[in-house]
Protein backbone atom coordinates (compact mmCIF):
# COMPACT_ATOMS: atom_id res chain seq x y z
CA UNK A 1 0.00 0.00 0.00
CA UNK A 2 1.48 3.29 -1.23
CA UNK A 3 1.20 5.90 1.51
CA UNK A 4 1.80 9.81 1.21
CA UNK A 5 1.61 12.79 4.13
CA UNK A 6 0.36 16.39 3.37
CA UNK A 7 -0.73 18.83 4.88
CA UNK A 8 -4.27 18.52 5.77
CA UNK A 9 -7.03 19.97 3.74
CA UNK A 10 -10.59 21.24 4.76
CA UNK A 11 -12.33 17.63 3.04
CA UNK A 12 -10.04 15.85 5.50
CA UNK A 13 -12.52 16.70 8.31
CA UNK A 14 -14.35 13.40 8.52
CA UNK A 15 -10.98 11.32 7.75
CA UNK A 16 -9.47 12.69 10.67
CA UNK A 17 -12.16 12.39 12.76
CA UNK A 18 -12.85 8.67 11.89
CA UNK A 19 -8.94 7.82 12.52
CA UNK A 20 -8.94 9.84 15.60
CA UNK A 21 -11.91 7.65 17.29
CA UNK A 22 -10.42 4.28 15.76
CA UNK A 23 -6.92 5.11 17.34
CA UNK A 24 -7.88 6.44 20.49
CA UNK A 25 -11.50 6.18 21.17
CA UNK A 26 -10.85 7.22 24.96
CA UNK A 27 -11.08 11.00 23.76
CA UNK A 28 -14.04 13.12 21.89
CA UNK A 29 -13.05 13.77 18.59
CA UNK A 30 -15.41 15.84 15.77
CA UNK A 31 -15.13 17.07 12.43
CA UNK A 32 -15.82 20.26 13.74
CA UNK A 33 -13.18 20.02 16.63
CA UNK A 34 -11.16 19.70 13.63
CA UNK A 35 -12.12 22.77 11.85
CA UNK A 36 -11.79 24.96 14.74
CA UNK A 37 -8.74 23.74 16.10
CA UNK A 38 -6.72 24.57 12.72
CA UNK A 39 -8.23 28.18 12.14
CA UNK A 40 -7.47 29.39 15.48
CA UNK A 41 -4.25 27.32 16.49
CA UNK A 42 -1.88 30.28 17.42
CA UNK A 43 0.48 31.59 15.36
CA UNK A 44 3.59 31.45 17.33
CA UNK A 45 2.79 27.46 18.14
CA UNK A 46 3.72 27.02 14.15
CA UNK A 47 0.86 24.16 14.14
CA UNK A 48 0.75 22.24 11.05
CA UNK A 49 -1.42 19.29 11.15
CA UNK A 50 -0.27 16.62 9.14
CA UNK A 51 -2.40 13.76 7.31
CA UNK A 52 -1.06 10.38 6.02
CA UNK A 53 -3.31 9.17 2.59
CA UNK A 54 -3.54 5.98 0.80
CA UNK A 55 -3.64 6.27 -3.35
CA UNK A 56 -7.29 7.16 -3.54
CA UNK A 57 -6.69 10.21 -0.45
CA UNK A 58 -8.21 8.02 2.05
CA UNK A 59 -6.65 9.29 5.50
CA UNK A 60 -5.01 6.69 7.48
CA UNK A 61 -2.79 8.59 9.94
CA UNK A 62 -2.84 12.16 11.64
CA UNK A 63 0.32 13.83 13.11
CA UNK A 64 -1.09 16.89 15.27
CA UNK A 65 2.18 19.39 16.05
CA UNK A 66 3.16 22.57 17.50
CA UNK A 67 5.87 24.69 19.02
CA UNK A 68 5.05 25.20 22.88
CA UNK A 69 4.49 29.25 22.61
CA UNK A 70 2.81 29.38 26.11
CA UNK A 71 6.12 27.58 27.54
CA UNK A 72 9.22 29.93 29.26
CA UNK A 73 11.38 26.96 27.88
CA UNK A 74 12.18 27.91 24.02
CA UNK A 75 12.71 25.04 21.62
CA UNK A 76 9.85 22.32 22.91
CA UNK A 77 8.07 20.96 20.29
CA UNK A 78 5.58 18.46 20.39
CA UNK A 79 4.08 15.84 17.96
CA UNK A 80 1.29 13.00 18.12
CA UNK A 81 1.00 10.77 15.41
CA UNK A 82 -1.85 8.34 15.20
CA UNK A 83 -2.56 5.94 12.69
CA UNK A 84 -6.10 3.81 11.77
CA UNK A 85 -4.92 0.37 13.54
CA UNK A 86 -6.52 -1.54 10.05
CA UNK A 87 -3.62 0.49 8.23
CA UNK A 88 -0.52 0.26 11.07
CA UNK A 89 2.58 -1.16 9.01
CA UNK A 90 2.82 0.31 6.06
CA UNK A 91 4.82 3.20 7.13
CA UNK A 92 2.19 6.17 7.84
CA UNK A 93 3.45 6.74 11.07
CA UNK A 94 7.12 7.03 10.56
CA UNK A 95 6.35 9.44 7.05
CA UNK A 96 3.97 11.56 9.26
CA UNK A 97 7.04 11.87 12.27
CA UNK A 98 9.74 12.60 10.24
CA UNK A 99 7.85 15.58 8.49
CA UNK A 100 6.39 17.06 11.87
CA UNK A 101 10.10 16.92 13.18
CA UNK A 102 11.80 18.67 10.41
CA UNK A 103 8.66 21.21 10.23
CA UNK A 104 9.55 21.84 14.09
CA UNK A 105 13.09 21.77 13.61
CA UNK A 106 12.96 24.61 10.86
CA UNK A 107 10.99 26.49 13.87
CA UNK A 108 13.70 26.09 16.87
CA UNK A 109 12.75 23.08 18.27
CA UNK A 110 15.50 21.56 19.86
CA UNK A 111 13.09 18.47 22.13
CA UNK A 112 10.59 16.70 20.62
CA UNK A 113 7.49 15.67 23.32
CA UNK A 114 5.09 12.44 21.90
CA UNK A 115 2.31 10.66 23.36
CA UNK A 116 2.33 6.39 22.78
CA UNK A 117 0.11 4.27 23.88
CA UNK A 118 1.27 1.51 26.36
CA UNK A 119 1.56 -1.43 24.58
CA UNK A 120 4.82 -3.09 23.59
CA UNK A 121 4.43 -2.42 19.97
CA UNK A 122 4.38 1.26 20.34
CA UNK A 123 6.72 2.05 22.70
CA UNK A 124 9.08 -0.05 20.55
CA UNK A 125 8.27 2.07 18.14
CA UNK A 126 9.10 5.20 19.34
CA UNK A 127 12.20 4.28 21.24
CA UNK A 128 13.69 3.14 17.79
CA UNK A 129 13.12 6.33 16.59
CA UNK A 130 15.39 8.09 19.45
CA UNK A 131 12.74 8.79 21.98
CA UNK A 132 12.55 7.78 25.40
CA UNK A 133 10.28 7.32 28.14
CA UNK A 134 9.14 10.48 30.02
CA UNK A 135 6.07 9.84 31.96
CA UNK A 136 2.83 8.24 31.67
CA UNK A 137 -0.92 9.25 31.99
CA UNK A 138 -4.05 7.49 32.05
CA UNK A 139 -7.58 7.37 30.33
CA UNK A 140 -10.50 6.57 32.33
CA UNK A 141 -13.89 5.95 31.63
CA UNK A 142 -17.64 5.69 33.41
CA UNK A 143 -20.70 4.12 32.25
CA UNK A 144 -23.42 6.81 32.85
CA UNK A 145 -26.38 4.43 32.34
CA UNK A 146 -25.18 1.66 35.19
CA UNK A 147 -23.09 4.14 37.37
CA UNK A 148 -24.45 4.93 40.75
CA UNK A 149 -23.34 8.67 41.43
CA UNK A 150 -22.77 9.91 44.79
CA UNK A 151 -26.14 11.82 45.80
CA UNK A 152 -26.19 15.37 45.29
CA UNK A 153 -25.90 17.63 48.25
CA UNK A 154 -26.15 21.24 49.66
CA UNK A 155 -22.87 23.11 49.03
CA UNK A 156 -21.22 24.15 52.81
CA UNK A 157 -21.78 27.59 53.68
CA UNK A 158 -20.58 30.11 51.48
CA UNK A 159 -20.35 28.03 48.96
CA UNK A 160 -22.22 28.53 45.75
CA UNK A 161 -22.19 26.12 42.56
CA UNK A 162 -22.75 27.95 38.91
CA UNK A 163 -21.99 26.71 35.58
CA UNK A 164 -19.87 28.26 32.81
CA UNK A 165 -22.52 30.17 31.44
CA UNK A 166 -23.13 32.12 34.14
CA UNK A 167 -19.72 34.00 33.12
CA UNK A 168 -21.12 34.22 29.68
CA UNK A 169 -20.91 38.15 30.39
CA UNK A 170 -17.57 37.94 31.76
CA UNK A 171 -15.36 34.76 31.72
CA UNK A 172 -12.23 36.19 32.91
CA UNK A 173 -12.12 35.34 36.21
CA UNK A 174 -12.25 31.20 34.30
CA UNK A 175 -9.38 32.56 32.74
CA UNK A 176 -7.72 33.71 35.81
CA UNK A 177 -8.76 30.26 37.75
CA UNK A 178 -8.10 27.90 34.78
CA UNK A 179 -4.68 29.89 34.63
CA UNK A 180 -3.79 29.56 38.10
CA UNK A 181 -4.68 25.43 38.28
CA UNK A 182 -3.07 24.72 34.62
CA UNK A 183 0.32 26.66 36.58
CA UNK A 184 0.70 23.44 39.22
CA UNK A 185 -0.60 20.88 36.60
CA UNK A 186 1.40 17.52 36.64
CA UNK A 187 3.54 17.68 33.26
CA UNK A 188 6.75 17.67 32.12
CA UNK A 189 6.36 21.20 29.84
CA UNK A 190 6.28 24.55 31.88
CA UNK A 191 2.94 26.55 30.60
CA UNK A 192 2.20 30.25 31.54
CA UNK A 193 -1.15 30.56 30.44
CA UNK A 194 -1.33 34.82 29.97
CA UNK A 195 -3.29 35.46 26.81
CA UNK A 196 -6.87 35.88 27.78
CA UNK A 197 -7.91 36.92 23.97
CA UNK A 198 -6.42 33.73 22.75
CA UNK A 199 -7.86 31.93 26.05
CA UNK A 200 -11.34 33.14 24.48
CA UNK A 201 -10.61 32.12 20.87
CA UNK A 202 -9.53 28.55 22.05
CA UNK A 203 -10.93 27.01 25.10
CA UNK A 204 -14.43 29.31 25.54
CA UNK A 205 -15.30 29.29 22.40
CA UNK A 206 -14.44 25.82 21.60
CA UNK A 207 -16.79 23.48 20.12
CA UNK A 208 -16.60 20.75 22.38
CA UNK A 209 -17.04 23.10 25.28
CA UNK A 210 -20.37 22.67 27.14
CA UNK A 211 -20.84 25.70 29.28
CA UNK A 212 -24.15 24.17 30.66
CA UNK A 213 -22.10 21.01 32.15
CA UNK A 214 -18.88 23.31 32.80
CA UNK A 215 -19.02 23.88 36.74
CA UNK A 216 -17.60 25.88 38.66
CA UNK A 217 -17.56 26.60 43.14
CA UNK A 218 -17.27 29.64 44.06
CA UNK A 219 -16.33 30.09 47.64
CA UNK A 220 -17.21 33.62 48.87
CA UNK A 221 -17.78 35.27 45.94
CA UNK A 222 -14.93 34.11 44.73
CA UNK A 223 -14.17 31.24 41.36
CA UNK A 224 -12.32 27.93 43.18
CA UNK A 225 -12.75 25.20 41.56
CA UNK A 226 -14.53 24.30 38.34
CA UNK A 227 -14.60 21.01 36.23
CA UNK A 228 -14.70 21.49 32.08
CA UNK A 229 -17.50 19.57 30.70
CA UNK A 230 -17.35 18.39 26.79
CA UNK A 231 -19.76 16.55 25.02
CA UNK A 232 -19.50 15.30 21.29
CA UNK A 233 -23.35 15.39 20.44
CA UNK A 234 -22.74 11.29 20.51
CA UNK A 235 -23.95 10.71 24.17
CA UNK A 236 -20.26 11.14 25.28
CA UNK A 237 -18.75 13.65 28.08
CA UNK A 238 -15.74 14.31 28.74
CA UNK A 239 -13.52 16.20 31.31
CA UNK A 240 -10.79 18.99 29.60
CA UNK A 241 -9.59 19.63 33.13
CA UNK A 242 -10.80 19.69 36.97
CA UNK A 243 -8.94 22.27 39.18
CA UNK A 244 -9.05 23.99 42.56
CA UNK A 245 -7.09 27.30 43.00
CA UNK A 246 -4.23 26.45 45.64
CA UNK A 247 -5.89 28.65 48.29
CA UNK A 248 -8.81 26.40 48.30
CA UNK A 249 -7.64 22.95 48.33
CA UNK A 250 -8.45 20.29 50.61
CA UNK A 251 -12.57 21.37 51.01
CA UNK A 252 -13.89 18.74 49.10
CA UNK A 253 -14.49 21.59 46.50
CA UNK A 254 -13.12 18.88 43.08
CA UNK A 255 -15.49 16.43 44.13
CA UNK A 256 -18.32 18.90 44.65
CA UNK A 257 -17.93 20.19 41.12
CA UNK A 258 -17.10 17.10 39.31
CA UNK A 259 -20.13 15.17 40.87
CA UNK A 260 -22.80 17.73 39.74
CA UNK A 261 -21.71 18.10 36.54
CA UNK A 262 -21.50 14.21 35.90
CA UNK A 263 -25.47 14.58 37.25
CA UNK A 264 -26.09 17.23 34.98
CA UNK A 265 -24.30 15.01 32.15
CA UNK A 266 -26.51 12.09 32.86
CA UNK A 267 -29.34 14.44 33.07
CA UNK A 268 -28.49 15.51 30.06
CA UNK A 269 -28.73 12.04 27.90
CA UNK A 270 -24.95 11.58 27.90
CA UNK A 271 -24.31 7.11 28.66
CA UNK A 272 -20.31 7.37 29.13
CA UNK A 273 -18.15 9.53 30.80
CA UNK A 274 -14.22 9.64 30.17
CA UNK A 275 -11.71 11.57 31.28
CA UNK A 276 -7.81 11.70 31.69
CA UNK A 277 -5.06 11.65 34.40
CA UNK A 278 -1.35 12.20 34.73
CA UNK A 279 -0.32 8.64 36.47
CA UNK A 280 1.62 10.82 38.99
CA UNK A 281 -1.36 12.35 40.26
CA UNK A 282 -2.93 10.33 42.65
CA UNK A 283 -5.15 12.63 44.76
CA UNK A 284 -7.38 13.28 41.03
CA UNK A 285 -6.88 9.53 40.58
CA UNK A 286 -8.30 8.98 44.04
CA UNK A 287 -11.65 11.23 43.14
CA UNK A 288 -11.90 9.52 40.09
CA UNK A 289 -12.44 6.37 41.28
CA UNK A 290 -14.07 7.38 44.02
CA UNK A 291 -16.96 8.64 41.28
CA UNK A 292 -16.23 4.96 39.49
CA UNK A 293 -13.92 5.46 36.71
CA UNK A 294 -12.12 2.89 35.58
CA UNK A 295 -8.71 2.98 33.71
CA UNK A 296 -9.13 2.15 30.05
CA UNK A 297 -5.69 2.55 28.68
CA UNK A 298 -2.41 4.66 29.08
CA UNK A 299 -0.15 6.35 27.09
CA UNK A 300 3.41 7.27 27.77
CA UNK A 301 5.02 10.35 27.17
CA UNK A 302 8.29 10.07 24.86
CA UNK A 303 10.64 12.60 24.44
CA UNK A 304 13.88 13.16 22.19
CA UNK A 305 16.43 15.88 22.12
CA UNK A 306 18.08 16.66 18.37
CA UNK A 307 21.90 16.09 17.95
Amino acid sequence: MTVIVRDVRDRDAEGWTRVRRAALPFVLATAEQFTFEQTYAHPDSHARPLVAVTGDDRVVGTAQLRIAHDSPEPGIGSVNVYVDPAHQGHGAGTLLLRAAEEHLAEHGAHTFYSWVLDAPEHRAWAERRGYSPSRSAHFLRLDLTGAVLPPLQAPPAGVTLLTAEDFAADPRPLFELDAVTTADEPGDVTVAMDDYAHWLETTWAHPLLDRSLTTVAVVDGVPAAFTAGQTDGLGRYGTGMTGTAPAFRGRGLAKLVKNASLHRARAAGCTEALTGNDAGNGPMLAINRWFGYEIVATEVRHVRKAG
